[in-house]
């Protein structure tokens, strides 16, 4: 016996699986739970419910419902409508035009569009009167109620009367003609105000947009003649009206000069509200012009009065030398000289419309 080597005798007996469990289940199957079949239930057929089939149920098809046609009806074509071709059609079908006379890539003419109903076609008398550019649908209502405006020769002094297609409108005597509508975008220069007066002077804004159109436009909000920038005009009188509103928020944005620099506690004054006639004024964003003097400040608030952002630096003891807008809306005066204007887009149209 070796000192120190562990002893590895097997002490197990010979086919032994292991210590037998105390309450072991062997896994001898209890004759009594056997899968034996039960003898009193076989799986003998009832031949009482045999699968043969009823002799007295025949599968004999009924000739009298058969699939035979109708002699009654035979195929034959009719002698009143032949497949005959008609005369002068052309005998060579390798001749025949299937262009529709249009050249090669060329895309298939649209359908025209159906005429809308006579009735979509009305529009309101004082309506049609703004769009001529006479006057503002409000003031047209004036005018009707006074019996200024005839349709057809007769008086009309109801408010919501209704002109229809070829319907002849005058006002004081004269004929009214629906024009185009028509939207122009002005960079005004200095010394030019705006109003709507009856006599055009030059040194009325109105003779700088004069021959954008034979009627006469009218110009969104107003603007002192030292005030600069974008000045949008148009005879649309729905348009006047949204952008003219109190409620109307467009966002403008102005480049002010100042005497002296403006200090940036003024600035902060500026951007937590000041109060101005009784009212308290916010603007959205103000910061000075990059890249120039701090007298060039950057300012963007939504009202309209062009007076109030001289009256926001004033208040705290600055002198405004200048105001420009350089933003309206979503306009720009990018490739627009001071002093000139252009049409509107269609696409700047809408999203003034939808602003």
């Amino acid at each position: 016996m070796n000192k120190g080597k562990p002893n590895h005798k097997n002490t197990s007996r010979k086919g032994s699986v292991g210590p037998k469990k105390q309450g072991a289940k062997p896994f001898k199957r209890e004759e009594s739970k056997s899968f034996k079949r039960d003898e009193t239930k076989p799986f003998k057929r009832d031949d009482s419910k045999s699968f043969k089939r009823d002799e007295t149920k025949p599968f004999k098809r009924d000739d009298s419902k058969s699939f035979k046609r109708d002699e009654t009806k035979p195929f034959k074509k009719e002698d009143s409508k032949p497949f005959k071709r008609e005369e002068g059609a052309k005998e060579d079908g390798a001749k025949r035009n299937f262009s529709n006379n249009r050249p090669f890539g060329a895309t298939k003419p649209k359908p025209k569009a159906r005429k809308i109903a006579a009735e979509s076609d009305d529009i309101r008398l004082n309506k049609y009167i703004a769009n001529s550019g006479l006057c503002s649908r409000r003031e047209a209502d004036i005018y009707i109620v006074s019996g200024n405006v005839k349709v057809n020769g007769e008086p009309i002094t109801e408010m919501g009367y209704r002109v229809k297609p070829g319907d002849v409108v005058n006002f004081d005597g004269s004929l009214v003609t629906p024009e185009k509508r028509l939207y122009v975008l002005l960079n005004k220069p200095k010394g030019f105000a705006t109003s709507n007066d009856e006599i055009i002077t030059e040194e009325n804004v109105i003779s700088l947009v004069k021959t954008a159109s034979k009627h006469p436009l009218q110009p969104v909000g107003r603007m002192d003649k030292t005030t600069l920038g974008l000045l949008l005009f148009t005879n649309d009188s729905d348009l006047l009206q949204k952008l003219n509103s109190p409620d109307h928020r467009s966002f403008k944005m102005y480049q002010v000069s100042l005497d002296k620099n403006l200090k940036y506690t003024d600035m902060e004054k500026i951007k937590d509200g000041l109060t101005i006639a009784d009212h308290r004024v916010f603007v959205d964003e103000i910061a000075y012009v990059d890249g120039q003097a701090k007298t060039e400040i950057g300012i963007k608030l939504k009202a309209s009065n062009v007076k109030l952002v001289r009256s926001l630096f004033e208040q705290l003891g600055y002198d405004v030398l200048k105001v420009d807008r350089v933003m309206y809306g979503g306009l720009t005066k990018w490739n627009l000289p001071r002093g000139k204007w252009r049409y509107l887009t269609v696409e700047e149209v809408r999203n003034l419309k939808n602003g």
